[in-house]
C-alpha cells in the first residue's frame, strides 16, 4: 500500500482501507460534503472536519513526496547522490528537513567560503577539519597556501579562508541543523520588550517585558507580539543561551587532542554565531507564527461554524435596524421569507423630539406590517437605538422582542455587486438594514453573501496567510450550506453555490432557469439546466430540496442513488410515501432494530451507516439541523453596564472564542470576557473545548471597570455563603 496512505492512516488513527478510499474519492473529483454524506461505508464515518484534515495532510504529503524527487533528481545531476543520502531523504518527514538534506548541494549565492575556495583553500580547510593527529600546526600548514597572485598574503589570510570554508560546512550540515533547532525548541525563549525608551500604555502593554519558553508560547501571544513589531512598537527575539548550543555544535565536530581542534572550535563558533542561530533564530519565528496562524485560523473556523449554524427566526414579520448618528438609523421592514415590505430613515439620536418622532414613525410601520422581531445591529450608536428599540415596544403593548444582531460585512455586502444587484432600487445604507432583518430570519442564508473574513468572529485575520485563511473558511461556508441543505426554488445565487458540486456558473443558471420556467417540481429536472452535468448533479443533488415535488423524498437529504433503498425499507417496514409526507411512520425506527440492522441495510442494498441516515430523514422530512440548536435570545427590555454588580447571575450568548477565553453578550451593549480559567472547574487547553459561538449561556459577574468599558465574568457557579 502507498507509503502516503499508510502515513496518513496513523496520523489519523483510522483504518488504511478507509483512507484508501477517501483519497480514490478525493482523486475522482468528489467534494468533501459529497464524501462525508453519501460514502459513509468507504470511509468509516468520518465526518466533514477530519475528511478536511485528511485531504490538507495529502496535499502536504504529495507536496512533499514531489520535492524529495526534485531534490534526489538536482543532486543526482551532481553526480553527487549516493545510497546513504538518497535513503536520508526519503526518510524526511518534514520539507525543513528535506531542505537541510539540500543546504550543502544547493547552488548558493557568493559568500566568504566562496571566495576563500576560489583562492585554492579548500584542501587546508579538508586538512585542518579532519583533526588527524598527525595534522601540522595550522600556522605552518597554512604556509604552503600563501599566494598573492590569488590574494592569499599571508598564514593569517589563509586560515581565515579555511576558517570560512569550515563554517559552511558545519553550518550545512543536516544533523548539526536538526539538533540545533530541536535544542532551540526545548531551551530557547521568545521574548519582546517596548520599542521606545518611554513606551506609551497600548493594547501591548503585556509585552513590554515578556519572556516565555518558546514551546509554551501561545498563537496570541506569537501574533500580538509579530503585529508589535510590523508597527515598531515591540522588538522581538528568541533567546537562546549561547554556551549550551555551542557545546551541542563542539560535541559534533571537535577530536579532543587534536593539533587543529583550537582552529575548528574557533570555526564551529563562527558558524553558530554567524550562519546557525541567526538562520534557527528565523525558522523558530517562522514556525511559531506557521503554528499561530494555523491556530488562528482553526480557531475562526471552529467560531464560524456555530454563528453560521444559528437557529432561524422563522416565518416572522421583522423589522431591521441599522444604528446610526449622522446619516441616522435606516429601517427595513421584511416578510417571513425575507421580501422588503417598507423601509424608512429616522434620526433618534438628535435630539428628544426626533426620538419621538423616530418611535411614532417605527410604530406605525410595526403596526402596518405586524411586525414580531426587532433585529439591532451593533455598530456605531446601537446603545442609543436599543434604548429607544425598549420604549418603542413599550408603546406598542408588547408582542414585539429585539436582538442585537453581529452585523460584521453588512456595509461591505451593502454596497457589493451583489447587493446592488439584489436591491437595484434601495439606497446603499438600506441595504444593510435588510441585511440586518435578515440575519435574525436566516443567519445562514444571509451571511453566505459576505466574505467569510469580514464576519470578525476570530483574531488577527488580517494577519493571517490570506489563501490559507479563504480555503479554510470557504470550506467551513460549504459544510454548513450542505449540512442544512438548500430550497431548489428559493436559494439565491450565492447560496447556491456554496451546494456541493455547483459553482457561481451553474448557480446563476439554476437561477436564471426558476426565472424563465417556473419553478421546480422535481430534483431530476435540475438536469435540464445548462452546463449542469450527470457528474455535478450527483455532488449536488442530495443537498438541493424541491418542497414543492410530488415525491416526498425530494425534500430529504436522501440522495437520489438511495431511492431504490428507501423504497425497499418502507415497503420492508410496511409504510409508503404518503406515510413519509404525513409524518406517520413514527415506530419506523423501531421496527428496523426489531428487523435487525444489518439485515435491514442488506435487504435495501446499502451499508448500515446509509440505512441509518435513511431512516432519520424518512422520520422528518424537510428537517433543518438548526432547529434542534438553543434558540438564539431575545429581548424586550434593556440593561446598562451600570446595572452590573459582582455575584449578579445573567443569561447571555457567546459571541466570540478566542485562546484566552470567551466573549459573552449579557444585555449591556459591552461584551462580558470569561478567562479561559473561569470556563469551568476542570483545566482546560482550549475554551473550544467548553462553548462555541451562539451558546446561551448561565455567567456570574466577578467584576465591573464602567470606565473602561471592561467587564469580567464567570462560568464557574460561585460558592453560596
Amino acid at each position: 500500500m502507498d507509503a502516503i496512505i499508510l502515513s496518513l492512516a496513523r496520523e489519523l488513527g483510522r483504518e488504511a482501507v478507509h483512507v484508501e478510499n477517501v483519497v480514490k474519492l478525493i482523486d475522482e473529483g468528489n467534494t468533501i460534503p459529497f464524501i462525508a454524506r453519501y460514502r459513509k461505508e468507504l470511509h468509516g464515518t468520518m465526518d466533514d472536519t477530519t475528511l478536511r484534515t485528511l485531504a490538507d495532510r495529502l496535499n502536504y504529503l504529495r507536496n512533499l513526496d514531489k520535492r524529495r524527487g526534485e531534490v534526489k533528481a538536482a543532486i543526482e545531476g551532481q553526480g553527487k547522490l549516493t545510497e546513504e543520502l538518497s535513503a536520508a531523504i526519503d526518510a524526511a518527514a518534514t520539507l525543513a528537513e528535506v531542505e537541510d538534506l539540500y543546504r550543502p548541494y544547493r547552488q548558493k549565492r557568493r559568500t566568504r567560503a566562496t571566495a576563500a575556495r576560489e583562492k585554492g583553500l579548500e584542501p587546508l580547510a579538508q586538512l585542518l577539519f579532519a583533526q588527524e593527529r598527525d595534522c601540522p600546526d595550522p600556522k605552518k600548514a597554512a604556509q604552503a597556501y600563501i599566494d598573492p597572485e590569488k590574494g592569499v598574503e599571508s598564514a593569517e589570510q589563509a586560515l581565515q579562508g579555511a576558517g570560512d570554508i569550515i563554517a559552511e560546512w558545519i553550518s550545512d550540515d543536516a544533523g548539526i541543523r536538526k539538533a540545533l533547532r530541536e535544542l532551540w525548541w526545548r531551551k530557547a525563549d521568545l521574548v519582546s520588550a517596548a520599542a521606545g525608551k518611554e513606551p506609551e500604555d497600548s493594547v501591548y502593554r503585556l509585552y513590554y517585558q515578556f519572556r516565555t519558553p518558546v514551546c509554551r508560547a501561545m498563537g496570541h501571544q506569537v501574533l500580538a507580539i509579530n503585529r508589535g513589531e510590523r508597527e515598531e512598537l515591540l522588538k522581538a527575539a528568541v533567546d537562546m543561551d549561547r554556551e549550551t548550543a555551542l557545546i551541542a555544535v563542539r560535541r559534533a565536530v571537535l577530536v579532543p587532542g587534536a593539533p587543529s581542534m583550537a582552529f575548528v572550535r574557533s570555526a564551529a563558533e563562527d558558524a553558530y554565531d554567524r550562519l546557525i542561530a541567526p538562520s534557527v533564530e528565523r525558522e523558530i519565528r517562522n514556525t511559531l507564527t506557521e503554528h499561530a496562524d494555523e491556530g488562528a485560523i482553526r480557531n475562526f473556523g471552529l467560531n464560524l461554524k456555530p454563528l453560521l449554524m444559528q437557529p432561524p427566526v422563522k416565518g416572522k414579520v421583522t423589522m431591521g435596524l441599522d444604528p446610526g448618528y449622522r446619516n441616522g438609523c435606516k429601517v427595513a421592514v421584511v416578510d417571513g421569507t425575507g421580501k422588503v415590505l417598507d423601509t424608512a430613515v429616522v434620526y433618534p439620536t438628535f435630539s428628544e423630539r426626533k426620538k419621538q418622532e423616530a418611535i411614532d414613525v417605527l410604530a406605525r410601520m410595526a403596526r402596518k406590517h405586524g411586525v414580531e422581531h426587532i433585529a439591532i445591529g451593533n455598530g456605531t450608536a446601537s446603545r442609543e437605538t436599543e434604548q429607544m428599540t425598549v420604549e418603542l415596544i413599550r408603546s406598542l403593548g408588547g408582542g414585539v422582542s429585539y436582538m442585537i444582531v453581529n452585523e460584521a460585512g453588512a456595509s461591505v455586502y451593502s454596497a457589493s455587486k451583489l447587493a446592488a444587484e439584489e436591491f437595484p432600487d434601495y439606497d446603499v445604507n438600506l441595504r444593510s438594514a435588510v441585511s440586518i432583518a435578515r440575519r435574525l430570519q436566516d443567519p445562514l442564508a444571509e451571511l453566505v453573501k459576505i466574505d467569510p473574513k469580514a464576519i470578525g468572529v476570530g483574531q488577527y485575520q488580517h494577519d493571517m496567510p490570506q489563501a490559507r485563511l479563504d480555503e479554510t473558511l470557504n470550506g467551513v461556508v460549504e459544510d454548513c450550506v450542505n449540512a442544512v441543505g438548500v430550497d431548489l426554488n428559493t436559494a439565491s445565487v450565492p447560496l447556491l453555490t456554496r451546494v456541493s458540486g455547483l459553482n457561481a456558473a451553474t448557480a446563476k443558471n439554476i437561477v436564471k432557469y426558476r426565472e424563465e420556467n417556473g419553478a421546480f417540481t422535481t430534483r431530476r429536472q435540475v438536469l435540464k439546466v445548462p452546463k449542469l452535468g450527470p457528474k455535478a448533479f450527483e455532488q449536488a443533488a442530495g443537498f438541493l430540496r424541491v418542497p414543492e415535488s410530488k415525491n416526498v423524498l425530494d425534500n430529504t437529504a436522501v440522495h437520489p442513488e438511495s431511492y431504490a433503498a428507501a423504497e425497499a425499507l418502507l415497503e420492508l417496514c410496511g409504510c409508503d410515501r404518503k406515510g413519509v409526507k404525513a409524518g406517520a411512520i413514527g415506530d419506523l425506527r423501531e421496527r428496523v432494530a426489531a428487523y435487525g440492522e444489518e439485515r435491514a441495510a442488506a435487504a435495501c442494498g446499502v451499508g448500515v451507516p446509509t440505512l441509518r441516515d435513511l431512516v432519520t430523514e424518512l422520520l422528518k422530512p424537510g428537517r433543518d439541523p438548526r432547529d434542534e440548536l438553543p434558540k438564539p435570545i431575545l429581548r424586550t427590555d434593556v440593561m446598562e453596564i451600570r446595572d452590573l454588580k459582582p455575584g449578579m447571575e445573567l443569561t447571555g450568548t457567546v459571541r466570540n472564542v478566542i485562546d484566552f477565553g470567551v466573549f459573552v453578550d449579557v444585555g449591556v451593549h459591552q461584551d462580558g470576557l470569561v478567562h479561559i480559567s473561569q470556563l469551568c472547574q476542570r483545566r482546560v487547553r482550549h475554551p473550544s473545548e467548553v462553548c462555541a459561538v451562539g451558546d446561551v449561556v448561565t455567567v456570574w459577574v466577578l467584576e465591573v471597570e464602567e470606565k473602561k468599558k471592561r467587564i469580567s465574568l464567570t462560568m464557574r457557579k460561585p460558592k453560596e455563603g
